[in-house]
């Protein structure tokens, strides 16, 4: 069961994502809170493995929220414990922080990036077709990152626009943007970079273990390597620098 945390400001569209999500046999709405001030709390009891969440709140903005619970250690508490508090040691046990996609109206480029950058796992507009947000929390829940279409489009006309982030030392001086890419992606093995490719395809982990006839873990090993050596904190950045290099 995924379990899921909605983090709205606007009460109809909390009602609406909590019954949505309620005809998906695999996914629990587990909490719902108003304000990215009041995440923290929510994922310490709640414990939700991904949480839906707005950029516009009162006190604390959906990015702020974002890179606070990415960038930070969580901490679980049994049931029946207070969350912080571990039997034997008086510390709770660390666990991993939930993965966020940005569920939101606003498609600017330095909002995306913004939510991008604070640790989100996905963005998507709320027009995006109920039926492909319940995709995305399951795909985001397995380590999937999804954007929306739209999202998509936003992030490589920005990336076209401008050159490769870290490349200008890897590449001659007046090479290409995608030459630039090219050398970027130069440190990592054949194999990295043909997932780097099928990741800027749009691919899922499932679809790339399918196309290249590898395990799913091999598949999340290649991606983490890849991350490391580029020094990326996610799959998006890598998908916009293997589009690039084939520009």
């Amino acid at each position: 069961m995924i379990r899921t945390l909605i983090v709205d400001d606007d009460a109809l569209v909390r009602a609406g994502l909590r019954l949505m999500l309620a005809g998906a046999p695999d996914i629990e709405v587990v909490g719902e809170v108003v304000d990215g001030s009041l995440v923290a709390d929510a994922v310490a009891e709640h414990r939700p493995d991904v949480v839906l969440m707005d950029i516009r709140m009162p006190v604390m903005d959906g990015i702020a929220a974002t890179r606070a619970l990415r960038g930070g250690t969580q901490t679980s508490a049994q049931p029946g414990e207070p969350a912080g508090a571990d039997a034997d040691s008086g510390a709770a046990p660390e666990v991993e922080a939930p993965q966020v996609i940005v569920l939101t109206t606003f498609g600017g480029d330095e909002t995306i990036l913004g939510a991008l950058q604070a640790g989100a796992s996905g963005y998507l507009l709320k027009h995006t077709p109920p039926e492909e947000i319940v995709d995305a929390v399951r795909r985001t829940a397995h380590g999937d990152p999804v954007l929306s279409p739209d999202v998509m489009k936003v992030l490589i006309d920005r990336a076209t626009a401008e050159s490769v982030p870290g490349a200008a030392a890897a590449a001659p001086v007046g090479s290409s943007r995608a030459d630039q890419a090219v050398a970027r992606l130069s440190v990592l093995s054949n194999r990295e970079r043909d997932v780097a490719s099928a990741v800027a395809q749009g691919l899922s982990n499932t679809e790339i273990a399918e196309q290249m006839y590898l395990s799913m873990g091999t598949v999340k090993s290649h991606i983490s390597s890849a991350l490391t050596k580029l020094d990326f904190t996610n799959r998006i950045q890598l998908a916009l620098l293997a589009y690039e290099a084939e520009r």
